[in-house]
């Protein structure tokens, strides 16, 4: 593929850009002040600056004392102010109160920056698109989708991001090292934080009461959720399409399927993900030996943390337990999953037909569907399905695979439905109840896939009456109805 001519070149650093508006937005980013200035250049190691003061500040980061040192993590520092600052990352001090609704802040850049969304006062101004912003730094990385700059690179991997928070996750896929262990269970964190927040699913420590309801939680992240089901409110604004968010982490997945960003990436074959979940999930794919073996039922896991997690499914112990609804879950990753019920937001959304999705695997199957696109194909007769699990039960028919066994009467089934459906006909108590229709049923499972009848679209229509059904096989059941009409008509004639 040619390469654009890239004409436009920054009188500043030099990097040269294919439009004249992506020039102008770039210069943007290095100065307000006259664009014929000439940088001042820092002798050692080259970076610009546009006025002699800042140069001279920079300066002293190579040369100055840092006579100021954290006794906590060894960090030092140059000025007094700066080192009382870091010194609140560890003591959590927060003495920069909000006069209007009392949000107390650890800087005060944090306090300035939250006082503008309640002035509503939006003072930065993109020159390219007109689009204002109430931070500089949201400004600046608004510059970035019309220069596509990347100017944070990992210094580990040259991996470029366009946000400096990106990369800061990606770094620690690189870093190893989780300083912080458990006492009690001896798992492992690489911020204090984060165990901090952990050592409450031993304690059951509920610290942060909604003020509205007095509903307590053991996370102030998730008492702040709550109390957005209260107030309806949804801080965290997409620069790019302007959709709404209640929390920054569903932002920042959202802003990812505009940036394209994959920073997660795989030490052992280099693939980049753009969620840590999906990197975890492919390392399973690396990892060969399985020395940790279930007594219950024989399989092998490459990590002790993986057996417990399987054991589980034995046990029915679901230790993750959500503060908001109190449903239990067995698995970390489906009480995430469940908590994105609470916010209603679906991040991933379809450029054909706007539909939104919580997840972007749901989004990828769902993209398919516009496309035709089918890339799984059965070896054994070629046949092709949209979906990897289609073709798992698609092989079963050739391999009369039947892994799903009744332990009350021996029968064995090739499909986990079909299964779960006969559980049902040894039971006499129906203790599940559908809350919209009131039908019963033996089984929870039975009754969650019986629940997809009121929820999921109806996008398998009969051709014939037009009818809709949730499932393709009710729609080939209804099909049957027809065909039967057709033989009865034809009978009688």
């Amino acid at each position: 593929m040619q390469e654009k001519e890239k004409p436009y070149a920054c009188n500043f650093c030099s990097k040269a850009f294919s439009e004249q508006r992506s020039l102008k937005a770039h210069l943007q980013s290095h100065t307000n002040k006259k664009l014929k200035e000439e940088p001042y250049m820092c002798n050692i190691c080259n970076k610009p600056f546009f006025s002699l003061s800042d140069l001279e500040i920079h300066t002293e980061t190579h040369t100055k004392a840092k006579p100021y040192t954290c006794d906590i993590c060894n960090k030092s520092f140059s000025y007094p102010s700066d080192f009382e600052r870091h010194i609140r990352t560890h003591t959590k001090e927060k003495p920069y109160v909000c006069d209007i609704c009392s949000e107390a802040f650890s800087q005060q850049g944090g306090l300035k920056a939250h006082l503008l969304k309640h002035t509503k006062e939006k003072p930065y101004e993109c020159d390219v698109c007109r689009k204002a912003f109430s931070l500089k730094s949201t400004l600046k990385r608004h510059l970035q989708i019309h220069t596509e700059e990347k100017p944070y690179v990992c210094n580990i991997c040259n991996k470029a991001f366009s946000e400096k928070k990106t990369l800061k996750n990606h770094l620690m896929t690189h870093n190893k090292e989780k300083p912080y262990v458990c006492n009690i269970c001896s798992k492992a964190f690489l911020w204090p934080q984060n165990l901090e927040v952990h050592l409450r699913t031993h304690t059951k420590e509920k610290p942060f009461a909604c003020e509205i309801c007095h509903k307590a939680f053991s996370q102030k992240q998730v008492l702040l959720v709550h109390l957005r089901r209260h107030t309806k409110e949804k801080p965290y604004e997409c620069d790019i399409c302007r959709k709404g968010f209640s929390l920054k982490s569903n932002l920042e997945r959202h802003i990812r399927t505009h940036t394209k960003e994959k920073p997660y990436t795989c030490d052992v074959c280099g693939k980049a993900y753009s969620e840590t979940g999906h990197l975890k999930r492919h390392l399973q794919v690396h990892k060969k030996e399985k020395l940790h073996v279930c007594n219950i039922c024989n399989k092998a896991f490459s990590y002790p943390s993986d057996l417990e997690r399987h054991i589980r499914t034995h046990t029915i112990e679901k230790p993750y337990v959500c503060d908001i609804c109190s449903e239990a879950f067995s698995q970390q990753g489906g009480l995430k999953a469940h908590l994105l019920k609470h916010t209603k937001e679906k991040p991933y959304e379809c450029d054909v037909c706007s539909k939104a999705f919580l997840w972007p695997q749901n989004l990828e199957v769902h993209l398919r569907t516009h496309t035709k696109e089918k890339p799984f194909a059965c070896e054994i007769c070629h046949k092709a399905f949209s979906q990897k699990h289609v073709l798992l039960m698609h092989l079963r028919r050739h391999t009369k695979e039947k892994p799903y066994e009744c332990d009350q009467c021996g029968k064995a089934f090739s499909l986990k439905s079909t299964f779960l459906r006969h559980l049902g006909t040894h039971m006499e108590e129906k203790p599940y109840i559908c809350d919209i229709c009131s039908k019963a049923f033996p089984l929870q499972e039975v009754l969650k896939r019986h629940l997809y009848v009121h929820k999921k679209e109806k996008q398998f229509e009969c051709n014939v009456c037009n009818k809709s059904f949730s499932w393709k096989s009710h729609l080939k059941k209804h099909m049957l109805t027809h065909t039967k009409k057709k033989l009865q008509v034809f009978v009688i004639c």
